[in-house]
């Protein structure tokens, strides 16, 4: 069991109705345990460290926490008090024995893959790093834009499409999913691209290593688009070319013992359950 001071950095949304009860119950179980509590805030100090983060809130919260402390290597805890929750996957019932179980050291930390965007256009206060997705997307009711797609150097194929989503494997329970991708195991060593509503039904979704460098250019009729980083947007003009590849750094994840991928993707996703028993 661990007999030093830890340090827990709390990240939560404020606007969340149920978020102040769930985040009491965080503090107070960490003050029991004698930890060192800061809030968000205290964390956009380029030098700031802390043994653990605590996101409570729903997956986009997690992100929020990754962006901020993920390149520092501080594993991150989630704390779901929203509806699915892949990535915040500690209900609120659960709270106290999971960070009970930090200090009795009955847990593990995987490392998840993150993807990074360069471009000659920068967008001022935009984080590059996602560890999800980064989703080339039209501008709101414009016509759908048209991407073409190199791989290491080599043309692969031109899009026109709402949009094309760069995933990792984290990220493809998410908007990947949502848009027919294929669900990936956290761990494997690949990246996907999955069109948004392509133009045609041959376009379908291409599975490569994640050590390949993606090059995008894009055409639009509104002469701009949207980048989305872990959904975080904006517009860049259409004469920019993105580039997406493997970042040096990966987010840690804090797990429990008793916790796999296949259970969760399981709960998830409702396998097995028999759907005539839910009514609307």
């Amino acid at each position: 069991m661990m007999q030093r001071k830890l340090k827990f950095a709390l990240f939560g949304h404020d606007f969340q109705a149920e978020r102040p009860a769930s985040m009491q119950k965080v503090i107070d179980t960490l003050n029991a345990l004698g930890a060192e509590i800061v809030m968000e805030q205290a964390v956009y100090d380029d030098d700031f460290q802390a043994d653990f983060a605590v996101s409570v809130g729903g997956d986009g919260t997690f992100l929020k926490t990754a962006c901020h402390v993920g390149s520092k290597g501080i594993p991150i805890i989630g704390v779901n008090i929203g509806r699915l929750g892949f990535l915040a996957d500690v209900r609120d019932q659960e709270i106290e024995s999971a960070l009970q179980a930090l200090y009795a050291g009955n847990y593990r930390i995987e490392e998840h893959s993150v993807i990074q965007m360069n471009s000659a256009e920068e967008a001022d206060g935009l984080v590059p790093y996602a560890l999800n997705d980064i989703a080339v997307l039209k501008r709101d009711d414009a016509s759908m834009i048209t991407i073409r797609a190199s791989i290491d150097g080599d043309p692969l194929v031109t899009y026109r499409a709402d949009g094309l989503v760069v995933s990792t494997p984290t990220g493809s329970t998410a908007y990947n999913l949502s848009n027919g991708g294929p669900i990936i195991l956290s761990q494997a060593g690949v990246l996907c691209l999955t069109p948004v509503a392509p133009h045609s039904l041959n376009i379908r979704p291409i599975v490569v290593p994640d050590s390949c460098v993606i090059d995008l250019e894009v055409e639009s009729r509104s002469h701009n688009f949207l980048v989305a980083i872990d959904g975080r947007p904006a517009t860049f003009d259409e004469a920019t070319r993105v580039r997406i590849s493997k970042a040096s750094h990966k987010v840690r994840i804090v797990k429990r013992e008793s916790e796999n991928f296949f259970s969760t993707l399981r709960e998830k996703m409702m396998w097995g359950k028999d759907v005539r028993s839910f009514t609307i």
